[in-house]
């Protein structure tokens, strides 16, 4: 066996949640909405009328309430009905299709948080992936899934609501990944998948653990490790190190790289837009509902917002290769510095604060024009630096 076909969640789980989803965000946001906007325009009407009948405004409100608990009612009685039906194992699993993992990833970051603590099947857990199943971190399982093991490894860790299979996106335009072309040169590539809707810290202990399991069961004794994460995964990684001591965490002695790709490490400006948004709206009852929905984001979107500071220093010995990406050619064009690459701005993704601070004094920095965030992935100019940077 190469790897755990572990059952996993089912469709029947995944339209379980989306009638949860539905009932709380949908529903009440829609009723609390409408009762807000509705008693605004009677008290309009009562301060007009001096207040001489309220009978439409209770009769109403009464009717418009009975509609949305009717509705609520429903949608939780069908996730309800479709928890059980799920519990038998029915319905095809997510696991097994692309689709099917897209929608799984893309909803762990989104609210991974709630789904370890309400709806634990649904939960990503953080596992080296291989042909769309997590590798079982034993000495046996590493060896017949990689037989051609070697003492390098390069871990591949993805970003916010991504799975292992982002690193194959924009294979087309240099006819290899990241992965293949590292595996050409001696390295052992593996592809990590996590529930980035975690804490980054939360995040950073699993992929310490895991690392290390896997060093230690590992076919062959390791020579180095090198590791490279995209966007929020290149957080992790560096949340990894922090909470790992080389006397507690042997491998944090094998890392010689530390490559990320557009990583937030100070932060992003669409997570701070949306936990200020979600206050703005809260001002006004008519709004309100809708503030509540932007603060159903993640813990793992909530730490985008500053992302990590001094207090997770590099690790020593280790070299690090940051990469920022602008939609302009050059990284001090206004447009550029301000909007970077849609995501996440030059600054930022370098660790250089406006005083001219930075986190990695003795960095390697790569800039790469003309590209968004997603274009990062499988750049030829990240192929070429990283065959520099890995030889």
């Amino acid at each position: 066996m190469r790897t755990t076909a572990a059952p996993g969640p089912t469709y029947l789980d995944a339209l379980s949640l989306l009638a949860e989803v539905s009932e709380e965000l949908v529903v009440r946001s829609a009723r609390d909405t409408h009762l807000a906007v509705a008693d605004r325009v009677h008290g309009l009407v009562r301060r007009a009328t001096g207040g001489t009948s309220t009978l439409p405004e209770v009769a109403h409100r009464s009717i418009a309430t009975a509609v949305y608990a009717g509705l609520g009612a429903g949608l939780r009685a069908a996730s309800t009905g479709l928890d059980r039906a799920a519990a038998t194992g029915a319905g095809p699993r997510l696991e097994d299709g692309p689709r099917g993992r897209f929608v799984s990833s893309a909803v762990n970051g989104l609210i991974g948080d709630r789904l370890l603590a309400e709806r634990p099947q649904l939960a990503i857990p953080m596992a080296v992936r291989l042909d769309g199943r997590d590798v079982d971190l034993e000495a046996e399982a590493l060896a017949a899934a990689f037989p051609a093991a070697g003492e390098r490894i390069v871990l591949f860790l993805h970003g916010l609501c991504e799975n292992e299979d982002y690193w194959s996106l924009h294979r087309d335009r240099t006819g290899t990944t990241y992965a293949e072309a590292l595996a050409g040169r001696g390295w052992t590539p593996l592809l990590l998948r996590a529930n980035t809707g975690l804490p980054l810290r939360e995040n950073g202990a699993a992929l310490s653990a895991l690392v290390q399991r896997l060093v230690d069961a590992w076919p062959v004794p390791v020579a180095r490790v090198a590791l490279v994460g995209h966007s929020l995964g290149g957080l992790v990684v560096r949340a990894a190190s922090a909470v790992a001591t080389p006397a507690e965490r042997p491998w944090t002695g094998l890392v010689s790289d530390v490559v990320t790709l557009g990583s937030p490490h100070l932060g992003a400006p669409i997570a701070w837009g949306i936990g200020h948004g979600s206050r703005g709206l809260s001002w006004l009852p008519e709004t309100a509902a809708f503030g509540r929905v932007l603060d159903w984001r993640s813990r793992g979107v909530h730490d985008l917002v500053a992302g990590l500071a001094e207090d997770v220093p590099p690790l020593p010995g280790a070299r690090y290769r940051l990469v920022a990406a602008t939609l302009t050619r050059s990284a001090r064009h206004p447009v550029g510095h301000v909007v970077g690459d849609l995501l996440v701005r030059p600054r930022s993704a370098v660790g250089r604060d406006r005083r001219g601070r930075t986190l990695f004094p003795d960095a390697t920095l790569l800039h790469v024009g003309r590209t968004d965030h997603f274009g990062l992935l499988n750049h030829p100019r990240v192929h070429d630096a990283l065959a520099e940077w890995l030889a």
